[in-house]
């Protein structure tokens, strides 16, 4: 059964019953007869006041907790789980074991990168692989060979000061460049990978002697990334290094974007650990992150780079939180839940009233996000220019947390409706236009490994629970200024 976690730190809250037990006497007369009546229908009244009251009460944390599924749809959000979980599992690079770039079923590459494999992907497909393993999908001992084969890779693959490069051919570990001075270590995928690999730390700690040899080569992974060197000696993190060109791409990271975890996983760090200034005067710009608006008549706290006014791509409410658990997480500058929240309804209202008048958009086949475009590849978003008629169907199946019963009514309609044009061997495809009649039979694993991720984390909190289990996140969120109900 899909059920809502709904942030406590456990995985269900307890359940609250109280049993009330009235003895009633055989009535003699009438009046006597009309009197228990009476108190039976007195009793029975208190009795839906007090179970009333105590579902509220049960239910302080949760969102859309209305939200109701059908055996059918029950069966759906499993199977939808099931088949994008095999893009990370029989849709892996064989010699590496992790998570391709792309994978296209007509088999066309035109850049020659099938087994290109990615860092921050890969990321995501470690936690889906932990996914697989609760689920049933795969069994316990094939999850941990699958992951010894991954961490061997990357304990040998190119590094550069710890930090690994966005891309690698998969058969040699070699650093295959995003760009030609992107050629160096990246901090933020390399953040998305650590998030997943703290998540496996987490699982697999105190298990058996295998598990915990594979639990302590994550450990080791961890503690050689050197989020200090990419200060570049400033108060701000630098997103890319090149030993070839240094510093020369140039790019500090700011809030807000999808790069939040970066920053706590800096600050984080138990052996190359960046001070609270960092956070502050570089991600938060001493305050100026702040800055609010309504949309809507949803409120947004905060300054989404470059000038989103409706909010930026979705996956920005995805990426960093999905081992960091956004319930009551504060800090302040925001009310993450709030801020990730309302930039989902945000992105459903405008598909909703549709301003472009593209065809298809409704409450049933919303989302826009960072995918395959009709004209290559972009970061669609509400508004005038970022919105292109492409829908990406992992923007409303990685918000189910979010928006559950939106998400749901979504990927009912593509799955019952359209399931000719969009559904292949690791589920829903990349991205559809049915304005301009364009649907690639075509996956990224940067869009398939949320889906499985945030589905699981709003059905049990899995990944969430996982990943603010470690010592080390919680004290580095504590000495930022974070609260969260993992920790006091």
């Amino acid at each position: 059964m899909v059920t809502q976690y709904d942030g406590s730190v456990a995985e269900r809250p307890p359940a609250i019953i109280i049993t009330i037990k009235v003895l009633i006497l055989p009535a003699q007369s009438t009046e006597t007869k009309r009197n228990a009546a009476m108190i039976r229908y007195r009793l029975t009244v208190i009795t839906i006041v007090i179970s009333f009251l105590l579902v509220r009460c049960t239910n302080t944390h949760k969102v859309n907790s209305e939200a109701k599924f059908s055996p059918e749809d029950e069966q759906l959000f499993t199977e939808v789980q099931e088949q994008t979980f095999q893009y990370f599992w029989d849709g892996a690079e064989p010699a590496s074991g992790m998570a391709r770039e792309r994978i296209h079923i007509d088999n066309v590459y035109p850049q020659k990168d099938r087994n290109v494999i990615t860092s921050g992907g890969s990321g995501f497909g470690v936690m889906a692989l932990l996914v697989g393993i609760h689920r049933g999908f795969i069994t316990r001992d094939q999850g941990r060979e699958r992951l010894e084969k991954i961490v061997q890779f990357l304990k040998t693959a190119d590094r550069f000061h710890g930090a690994w490069p966005h891309w690698w051919y998969g058969e040699t570990g070699k650093v295959k460049p995003f760009s030609k001075k992107d050629n160096g270590g990246d901090l933020v995928e390399t953040s998305f990978l650590l998030q997943g690999l703290l998540c496996v730390r987490q699982y697999f700690i105190n298990g058996d002697s295998a598990e915990q040899v594979l639990a302590n080569r994550i450990d080791t992974l961890w503690r050689e990334v050197e989020f200090d060197w990419y200060r570049h000696g400033t108060n701000s993190l630098y997103w890319h290094w090149s030993p070839e060109y240094n510093w020369e791409m140039n790019f500090p990271v700011h809030g807000y974007n999808e790069c939040l975890i970066m920053y706590i996983l800096a600050a984080s760090s138990p052996t190359h650990g960046v001070p609270p200034e960092v956070y502050h005067e570089g991600w938060a710009q001493s305050g100026r992150i702040v800055a609010p608006c309504s949309v809507f008549d949803y409120p947004l706290q905060l300054y989404h780079q470059g000038d989103s006014p409706y909010g930026g791509p979705l996956f920005w409410a995805h990426y960093s939180y999905l081992g960091l658990d956004p319930h009551g997480l504060k800090d302040r500058y925001a009310d993450y839940w709030v801020e990730n929240r309302n930039q989902t309804l945000i992105n459903y209202s405008w598909c909703i009233r549709n301003p472009k008048y593209f065809k298809g958009y409704g409450p049933d086949n919303w989302g826009l996000t960072a995918s395959y475009s009709v004209n290559g590849y972009a970061a669609h978003a509400p508004g005038n220019y970022n919105d292109r008629g492409v829908i990406s169907p992992t923007a409303a199946l990685s918000s189910f947390p979010y928006t559950p019963q939106q998400s749901m009514q979504a990927m009912r309609h593509w799955y019952n409706d359209m399931k000719d044009k969009l559904w292949g061997p690791y589920g829903f495809y990349d991205a559809f236009s049915q304005t301009a009649n364009w649907y690639p039979q075509r996956y990224l694993a940067i869009d398939q490994g949320p889906i499985v991720v945030m589905m699981e984390n709003y059905r049990s909190g899995l990944l969430w629970r996982l990943f603010m289990s470690c010592p080390e996140v919680k004290a580095g969120l504590k000495q930022l200024g974070f609260t969260s109900p993992h920790f006091k």
